[in-house]
């Protein structure tokens, strides 16, 4: 069985697909067998027009498409409403298969989520699942994603205490956008001073590879 990691955002439109393809992008191209996979997915007509598709694509693996997520929405909304739309509830134990199978094939599987920390799955009469009930069946620790700019100390600490309050494991974060100079420099300190947890990349527009060592990388997963 391969090792894992599941990363998350401080909330949509951060750039969380385009870090996660160079994440895996930086284990494939160090010869590693690595997989991706996302259980839910909102707001794509088809798996390669998706997030997944595009994962796929910029990290240059071969993985089958079927086995890249469990479920495909094409109203562009929370996965818990595009599957109340679209009649298709998602089904906690089909998710878990889906990930061991893709876990058994790979050594590193990079697990994509949904938005932010805080995302209904499903929510109607049998189940209210929220993406942190994914993390803990999958077993994973958490890595967060967020923009390196203004404001982003505020939404990096609630996102972690909210990871820990809820009882599940960070292992560091990547700043996307990043531009450097004095503000996003302190912001990087300022979340290490007071979360404890590692800023391990930060990522510039339009970059192609992901400025971390290796086995830095590889520590991250579990």
């Amino acid at each position: 069985m391969g090792k894992g990691i599941f990363v998350t955002g401080t909330g949509t439109d951060i750039g969380k697909t385009y870090v996660t393809a160079l994440i895996v992008k930086k284990l494939a191209d160090a010869g590693i067998r690595t997989g991706y996979y996302k259980a839910a997915l909102s707001g794509a007509k088809s798996i390669g027009d998706s997030d997944a598709g595009y994962v796929k694509k910029i990290a240059g693996i071969t993985q089958e498409d079927t086995s890249l997520l469990s479920y495909l929405y094409q109203n562009a909304v929370s996965p818990h409403l595009a599957a109340q739309i679209e009649g298709n509830p998602v089904d906690p134990e089909k998710i878990k298969k889906d990930f061991d199978k893709v876990k058994s094939k790979f050594d590193y599987v990079t697990v994509e989520g949904s938005g932010g920390i805080v995302c209904p799955i499903r929510w109607d009469k049998e189940h209210k699942i929220l993406l942190e009930d994914i993390v803990k069946a999958l077993d994973l620790n958490t890595l967060v994603i967020a923009d390196a700019g203004l404001g982003t100390i505020n939404a990096v600490v609630l996102t972690i205490e909210y990871i820990r309050n809820h009882g599940m494991g960070v292992k560091g974060v990547i700043l996307n956008h990043y531009v450097g100079g004095i503000m996003q420099e302190d912001n990087a300190r300022m979340i290490e001073e007071l979360t404890g947890i590692p800023v391990i990349a930060k990522v510039k527009d339009g970059d192609g590879e992901l400025a971390i060592d290796i086995e830095k990388l590889k520590k991250i997963y579990n």
